[in-house]
């Protein structure tokens, strides 16, 4: 299950804990602050990730094409909240998880 909530403003998504396990072993973990996730869409999710390298403590991962369609660049905040910033790519180059 996946919705969004689409406002002027922005767009809350919501997917279900099947989704969860296709980000990376242990990204989201019930009570302990680690449930919930900050998605941030940017124009180049690769240039994101070299202004971040010198400022974020934890990558989780680093950019990587996901099976929906999108390039993603997962890191916690100082608290442990899981942020990810995303560029969509198409699920024809999603393919290639690289």
């Amino acid at each position: 299950m996946f919705a969004e909530i689409r406002t002027p403003s922005g767009t809350l998504a919501v997917a279900s804990t099947a989704t969860v396990p296709l980000l990376g072993e242990g990204v989201a973990e019930a009570r302990a602050n680690h449930s919930v996730a900050l998605d941030f869409r940017v124009d180049d999710v690769d240039a994101v990730y070299e202004a971040l390298r010198e400022v974020v403590e934890v990558f989780v991962n680093e950019p990587t094409n996901m099976p929906w369609g999108n390039r993603s660049l997962l890191v916690r905040d100082p608290d442990g909240t899981l942020v990810n910033f995303f560029t969509p790519v198409g699920v024809e180059t999603a393919g290639n998880l690289s």
